[in-house]
Formats: structure tokens, C-alpha cells, sequence
């Protein structure tokens, strides 16, 4: 059913207005965007993102929305290098009162139900779990039963103000990330609720690792962000 609704859902376009650029930390930028009235999505769901002020070859790509339609803004955080794509270079460009139009919104990533969930971010795949916080926080909802691993090796962790009311680890190697989720996996098992966000490799080596912890493929969801 989630295959029809995005397939109907991509074809909803909205124009965005250009608000802001905000420095998360070394290479990591969050783009903010006036909310369209009639726009709104489930938080964990991504857009596909159109540069409009200018024609650049690959000119659409899919973006995370990291805030909730109750924050009136679209909120996009991506990581951009010293020889940033021509996608990227169009994003630095924006100045306020600019658009970008922007698909969907698409995407199965987000909470359906309470009880409790393992949050696993690996570096720049924190994005959907600050909009996912933010609803549990709004909703107050769930709070007590969420945990989130956030894994980057380069200890440059953003959104830290945004997870101050959730059980957060902030994490820098592999060894301890796993070592939190055998623990959150001896306690639950596969009652609870795994969700993985982050460059591929990563994704899939954490699944795998589920896998053999006992925990079902229907228990994980995976959020592979390509390019990094």
C-alpha cells in the first residue's frame, strides 16, 4: 500500500521559499524553507528536491526533511565537501526569497506504532531521527521507550540541542555502537521497533548485525542515503 501512496505522492510538487542557511558543524549545512500551506508529511519522509533558479545537469535529488509540518518549516540538512556536486553548489547559492520546488512527499521511514523503537543513525543519516524526536516530544508519546544511537567518527555530532529529552548516546566507533545494540537487543528482542539511517555500507552492516541478534527483517527499516 506505501508503494501506491508514494507513487500517487510524487506527483504533489510545491514551491518552497528560501528562509536561511545554517553551519551545523565542518561541511554539514541545514537549508530552511517557508512551509507551503497545503504541504505536510509523515516525519522520517524525504522530498525530491528540484533546483530551479538555474539549469544544472542532475537538477533533482531526494533530500530528508528533517523538521515536522508543526515547525512551519522545511528543514534539509545535507553534507557538502570542498568539490561539492552542481546540485549542492546551486543549494549554497540560494538567497532568501528564492525557490526550490520539491516532489513527494515519499518514503516508509517513520513511526507506525508505539512501543519500543532503536533509533541508529551513522554520521550524516541523523536526519530523519531529529523530525522522528521531535514528533515523539510533540506527541509526548513513546519518550520513555525510544533510544537513539548516533554514531559519527568524526565526533562533529549536530541537532545535540535537539535531543536533550531523549535517551541519546552519542557515539565515535563501531565497537560501542554495536556493544548498544546487543544491549537494546537482549532486552527487546524482536519486539521492538529497529530503524537504520546512513550511508549504505553501514545500513546494510547494521542490518545484517540485527539479523543475527534475532531480530526479523520485518522489525527493520533502512533509510540508505547514496553519495557519501
Amino acid at each position: 500500500m506505501s508503494f501506491f501512496k508514494d507513487a500517487l505522492s510524487i506527483f504533489k510538487k510545491s514551491e518552497l521559499i528560501f528562509i536561511e542557511r545554517v553551519k551545523e558543524s565542518a561541511g554539514v549545512y541545514s537549508f530552511l524553507f517557508k512551509k507551503d500551506q497545503d504541504l505536510t508529511w509523515k516525519p522520517g519522509q524525504h522530498g525530491l528536491f528540484t533546483i530551479t533558479h538555474k539549469k544544472i545537469k542532475n537538477s533533482t535529488k531526494p533530500l530528508t526533511v528533517a523538521s515536522t509540518p508543526s515547525e512551519d518549516v522545511v528543514k534539509v540538512t545535507t553534507k557538502i565537501g570542498d568539490n561539492p556536486s552542481d546540485f549542492k553548489s546551486a543549494l549554497l547559492e540560494l538567497e532568501a526569497g528564492m525557490k526550490v520546488s520539491m516532489s513527494g512527499p515519499v518514503g516508509s521511514f517513520y513511526l507506525k506504532e508505539e512501543g519500543p523503537a532503536l533509533f541508529i543513525a551513522a554520521d550524516i543519516g541523523i536526519t530523519p531521527f531529529r523530525a522522528l524526536v521531535k514528533q515523539i516530544e510533540a506527541e509526548q508519546t513513546n519518550s520513555n521507550k525510544v533510544k537513539l544511537l548516533y554514531l559519527d567518527s568524526q565526533n562533529g555530532h549536530i541537532y545535540k540541542e535537539d535531543f536533550k529529552n531523549v535517551d541519546v548516546e552519542f557515539l565515535t566507533t563501531k565497537e560501542k555502537l554495536l556493544q548498544e545494540v546487543d544491549a537494546f537487543t537482549e532486552q527487546h528482542k524482536d519486539n521492538g521497533q529497529y530503524f537504520i539511517a546512513g550511508p549504505k555500507a553501514e545500513v546494510n552492516m547494521l542490518a545484517e548485525h540485527l539479523k543475527s541478534n534475532h531480530v526479523s527483517k520485518r522489525s527493520i527499516k533502512k533509510d540508505v542515503f547514496m553519495g557519501y
